[in-house]
């Protein structure tokens, strides 16, 4: 696919060229297998740290490259189209836990953390979500009640990626009274760790897509997390989460690309090769309609995620400009890869072909 609309500068360039690679021959030939078992291969995880794609935005100072977001973003594209599940983990832990960790953690926190974290040696995630707290995030019950310097948490995490893999849990809990709710403000974030007391794995979800990326619930039974634990101020946890998740929905956005991006690729190769009538398919106006269309929208959203991630690196507010980027990413996505499964026909609706495994 061209970039003539986003130039990329010679390291950029480098760096997609090394993710591309990498993902290609690393993860490309197992992405079908991990599929179909529903595998995470942890030790996938650990190349990608060793390569420096799980520290591309924490400081040197701490371990990581240090890179802009849109550096940051070209990479992740190319390991979604390739893998989205891979993509999942490596979005999540980028964007999310390492993220509230270098702006709202102490120097401590940071040096504990973040350097492994940076290296992929520690993998994270982030548990907002509860069963009955979904897009309502600020209902959420589970309580964290202190006792002496350790906080004591109670309550059931849902929905979170990689959390049976993480080994450092950025994980929201109220911390004001249950007779004294204070809604958005009585919400604490804190760093969880596995071989804390109290900590479970509870259910895995069988998904339909993403299926190599672990989706479980977490279950908190008188966790005791240390108080120094307590990432910044004790009833600002939700205002962080929610400040970090415009950074999610940018690696959102990337994913829905990269997984587009490939159903398009796949489509043009296809609709070269295959002969009807006399001639490729790809002669027929209406195979070309389908095409061009489908090149139009993902090169649409890829301009609309760059413009918002150069926002997000001159400091200004992006989470108006992240959620437009998040919806037209995802809904291309999903138009594109239905257009693929069109194109390819009874091929596209078969496990020969990667075009399913992309629309789910």
């Amino acid at each position: 696919m061209s970039w003539a609309l986003i130039p990329l500068t010679e390291e950029q360039r480098e760096i997609q060229r090394l993710a591309r690679d990498f993902a290609r021959e690393e993860i490309a030939p197992h992405s079908d297998a991990w599929d179909r078992d529903a595998y995470f291969d942890r030790g996938i995880i650990a190349r990608l740290g060793e390569l420096g794609f799980l520290g591309m935005l924490i400081p040197e100072e701490w371990g990581g490259l240090g890179l802009d977001t849109c550096t940051y973003l070209v990479a992740l594209e190319e390991i979604a189209a390739v893998d989205a599940s891979v993509a999942v983990a490596m979005s999540v832990h980028n964007s999310l836990p390492t993220q509230m960790l270098l702006r709202w953690g102490s120097d401590e926190q940071r040096r504990r953390y973040l350097r492994p974290m940076a290296r992929g040696e520690w993998l994270g995630a982030f548990a907002l979500s509860e069963p009955d707290a979904g897009s309502d995030a600020a209902s959420l019950r589970t309580q964290a009640v202190r006792d002496g310097d350790c906080w004591v948490l109670n309550g059931t995490k849902a929905w979170v990626s990689s959390g049976s893999d993480a080994e450092v849990i950025l994980a929201m809990a109220r911390t004001d009274r249950p007779d004294d709710r204070r809604g958005p403000r009585g919400i604490g974030a804190f760093i969880v760790t596995p071989d804390m007391p109290g900590f479970k794995v509870g259910k895995k979800e069988d998904k339909m897509g993403l299926r190599a990326s672990p989706t479980v619930q977490l279950i908190f039974e008188n966790l005791r997390v240390p108080a120094a634990n307590l990432l910044g101020a004790e009833g600002s946890g939700f205002v962080y989460a929610m400040q970090s998740l415009d950074n999610g929905r940018l690696g959102i956005s990337a994913q829905a690309i990269g997984i587009a991006r490939s159903a398009l690729e796949l489509a043009t190769g296809y609709a070269a090769e295959r002969r009807q009538f006399g001639k490729p398919i790809k002669e027929f106006q209406a195979v070309q309609f389908k095409l061009a269309d489908m090149a139009t929208r993902v090169t649409a959203a890829r301009a609309l995620l760059y413009s918002a991630a150069a926002a997000k690196d001159r400091g200004e507010p992006i989470t108006q400009f992240s959620s437009m980027s998040k919806l037209l990413a995802s809904e291309t996505a999903m138009w594109v890869t239905t257009q693929a499964i069109q194109i390819l026909g009874g091929y596209g609706y078969v496990r020969d072909y990667p075009a399913e495994r992309l629309f789910r």
